[in-house]
């Protein structure tokens, strides 16, 4: 093999590694974090339906509560995040159910049993039901949880937050939503250190 030919194959070879190595540096500085995705293409756009059978009995139809603000929780038993919600997410519901806004606990990966007893420890009163065969969080895009959205009168999700949500934040797109007004700051948001993935629970 000449001299030639080596030097052209050690270029060609050494041309294509660094643009191997260029495109994968690119691919990670560019990837959102799964704290991110958990609903993100959602965001926006009309809130898919759902029937939602509830643990104390009868259905919940998302599409009859359109001229509400609704808020979804994605939740589940078994994850310590959700626990550190619970009680906002309660005290929140509590005084807003009786201003036309209606908060729905979507329960996932989870058994009945511990399901219930969950909600009987955060003594939680707003409807809540299982998920079952994982049909709602598909169409919701849920890789994670916890994750809420907020859906507005027209039955649009305005706005969605990935990991456990505060008292604070809950009440702040609430207020917006119930008044209609255009949003006055961010319309998604995350709290990455409490928040797990599907696969980690």
């Amino acid at each position: 093999m000449s001299v030639t030919l080596r030097i052209t194959i050690v270029a060609v070879a050494s041309g294509f590694i660094v643009g191997l190595i260029g495109l994968l540096a690119w691919g990670l500085s560019n990837k959102s974090p799964v704290t991110g995705q958990s609903g993100f293409t959602r965001l926006s756009k009309p809130a898919p339906d759902f029937t939602l059978p509830l643990f104390d009995g009868g259905d919940l139809v998302l599409s009859e509560q359109q001229g509400k603000v609704v808020v979804i929780n994605f939740w589940s038993s078994t994850c310590p995040p959700c626990r550190e919600e619970a009680r906002d997410l309660e005290d929140v519901w509590k005084t807003y159910r009786d201003k036309d806004v209606l908060f729905i606990g979507t329960n996932i990966q989870d058994f009945e049993q511990p399901a219930l007893q969950y909600l009987d420890e955060f003594k939680v009163t707003y409807p809540n039901g299982p998920d079952d065969g994982g049909r709602i969080s598909i169409d919701y895009g849920v890789v994670g949880i916890p994750v809420t959205f907020f859906v507005d009168r027209d039955g649009t999700v305005a706005r969605r937050w990935v990991g456990a949500i505060g008292r604070d934040q809950l009440t702040t797109w609430i207020d917006e939503l119930a008044a209609g007004s255009v949003p006055s700051g961010e319309v998604e948001g995350a709290n990455a250190d409490n928040y797990r993935t599907l696969d980690e629970l």
